[in-house]
């Protein structure tokens, strides 16, 4: 046997001892494999997911509102800025800064001294004119007598009934200036033109006043009743028109912090144009606001009432998903699968969401836990949430 013979015959022996080496080490190799995949996969050795712990609410049928939401500003209903209608000094003032003022109320009063002595010159001059003009009457009377009887030429005559006219004239204006200095007399008391709550005093006592001058005395503001100023997109311009003609819609104000006792009041007044740069529609509701909850300048939160849907079908907020085809929700069947259920929503409530499409009334549907449902797979129901709680819950 040569040397190549007997490197052969040792090499056929080496790979028959190293087969069945190897063959058993795969063998080994698929069995912990197998066993780890048993080990790691949910259930353990079944291979199937645990039940997902989750949150139900049953879809129900509720009378919903509804609305429009929109953020507004308070408006005063009146607005005075009162000024002075004649020149004077400041003499007192009858009100403090922030007092409520009635109509007719006395805030201020001006020096009256010129004035009164400007009606008392103009009240003489009246008496002095009239005592002319009845003596020039009686001279005319006269003159006339003497015409008719030829002693005196009629160019005379006339001459004293002009005369006499004339007097009477100077009568008349010296009552209209009797009136106007009682007038301006009357202006240096300055009345409250409205009920009101006054502002800040911008000018103190003692100081000289011009009249219709620039800062005024103080600032009137109605706030009893009182506006409330939104704007809506004109795409919900026609809903609010048509609702509007059934009645006066009603108007909630919510304070900003605020969610619940809110201003209530009417929708008043819709603007007679579109703003083209916004798209949006000026509205106005008007609020008694007896209780002053409401203050010029504020900003509110605003809900519109159009109507009330009656049996819609909602469920929980927090049940609606979103996902590439759209809104879905999680159903559960009576053997405790969940399954996705695509669904056609058409507006909010409070913490409902009314379904127009895709539910039934009577289902149960998933409100927490959704993340840890698998397709078509099981759940562990935990709680049921009563959906019609929602309902009356926080705006």
């Amino acid at each position: 046997m040569n040397r190549n013979d007997i490197m052969k015959s040792r090499c056929w022996k080496l790979r028959s001892c190293a087969l069945p080496a190897v063959l058993a080490a795969i063998l080994v190799l698929l069995g912990c494999g197998k066993n780890t995949a048993q080990a790691a996969a949910p259930g353990g050795q079944g291979g199937q997911r645990p039940a997902a712990p989750v949150v139900v609410a049953s879809v129900e049928q509720l009378d919903i509102p509804v609305q429009i939401t929109a953020i507004g500003n308070v408006e005063a209903y009146q607005t005075v800025q009162i000024r002075s209608q004649v020149n004077g000094q400041l003499e007192r003032v009858y009100f403090k800064e922030g007092d409520d003022v009635r109509q007719g109320q006395l805030l201020f009063q001006l020096d009256k001294a010129p004035f009164q002595a400007a009606l008392e010159q103009a009240e003489g001059n009246l008496q002095r004119d009239q005592a002319n003009a009845v003596n020039a009457q009686a001279q005319a009377a006269r003159y006339t007598a003497l015409e008719s009887q030829g002693v005196i030429s009629r160019e005379q005559a006339e001459l004293m009934r002009t005369q006499a006219q004339a007097n009477a004239s100077a009568v008349n204006a010296d009552k209209a200036a009797v009136d106007a200095a009682r007038v301006q007399l009357r202006y240096t008391d300055i009345k409250a033109p409205i009920e009101a709550r006054a502002g800040a005093l911008l000018i103190n006592v003692g100081n000289l006043i011009k009249a219709n001058d620039t800062p005024y005395l103080v600032q009137l503001n109605q706030i009893a009743p009182i506006y409330a100023t939104f704007s809506i997109p004109e795409t919900q311009l026609q809903p609010v028109r048509e609702y509007s003609r059934s009645g006066h819609l009603k108007v909630l104000a919510y304070p900003k912090g605020q969610a619940t006792d809110p201003g209530e009041g009417t929708l008043t007044f819709i603007d007679n144009g579109v703003d083209p740069t916004t798209g949006t529609v000026k509205l106005k509701g008007t609020f008694p606001n007896k209780d002053k909850r409401l203050w010029p300048g504020e900003y509110v939160d605003v809900v519109l009432n159009l109507s009330v849907r009656k049996n819609a079908i909602v469920v929980p907020t927090k049940a609606v998903q979103t996902g590439q085809q759209g809104a879905y929700v999680y159903t559960v069947a009576q053997d405790n699968t969940a399954k996705a259920q695509p669904v056609q929503t058409s507006g909010t409530f409070h913490d409902l969401t009314v379904i127009a499409g895709g539910l039934a009334p009577g289902e149960r549907v998933v409100v927490d836990g959704q993340l840890r449902i698998a397709p078509d797979g099981r759940v562990n129901v935990q709680s049921t949430v009563p959906t019609s709680a929602l309902a009356g819950g926080s705006r």
